[in-house]
């Protein structure tokens, strides 16, 4: 099951528009900077919860940390699809869980404890997790393992 919607995904819906944003996505998803950025203008947009936002902001990067951890554990390689190489770079050859997903999904998590109107930010978050499979870089299980440990990591995090 993994495989054959990891290969859909790799073989439909592609052309130069869809790819250049998948990779846009992939490219901002990295070591959760794109949440580091949202929650400084979230604590400064909102300085009554500004600790808060940077809090939830920082998780980001430290998703990242504690993902490689688990895919140190797991060690699961990279998928490899005959004809269809990946669209992207990866740091590491291991796979589970996806990193972009344990981030974004942590922050996402967070940030809407914080303020539920934040929950719109679960829109980014899955399409920063969606766009590694389409681009070859994680199976589709990956992204679901780091949605799980991004929304734990989300719900256990101390914030208001």
């Amino acid at each position: 099951m993994d495989n054959r919607l990891l290969y859909a995904m790799r073989t439909r819906f592609h052309g130069p528009v869809a790819e250049r944003i998948a990779k846009g996505l992939g490219k901002i998803g990295e070591y959760g900077a794109v949440w580091l950025a949202i929650g400084v203008v979230l604590a400064i947009a909102d300085p009554d919860n500004g600790e808060d936002w940077l809090v939830a902001g920082i998780l980001g990067p430290i998703a990242i940390g504690l993902n490689f951890a688990v895919k140190v554990i797991v060690r699961r390689s990279r998928p490899v699809l005959e004809g269809l190489p990946a669209l992207g770079g990866a740091p590491s050859s291991l796979s589970f869980p996806s990193a972009h997903a344990t981030s974004s999904f942590a922050c996402a998590t967070a940030m809407t404890r914080i303020a539920p109107e934040a929950a719109v930010l679960f829109v980014l978050a899955a399409a920063i997790a969606v766009c590694r499979p389409y681009l070859g870089m994680h199976y589709p299980s990956d992204v679901l393992g780091g949605v799980v440990l991004g929304v734990a990591l989300g719900l256990i995090v101390p914030v208001s």
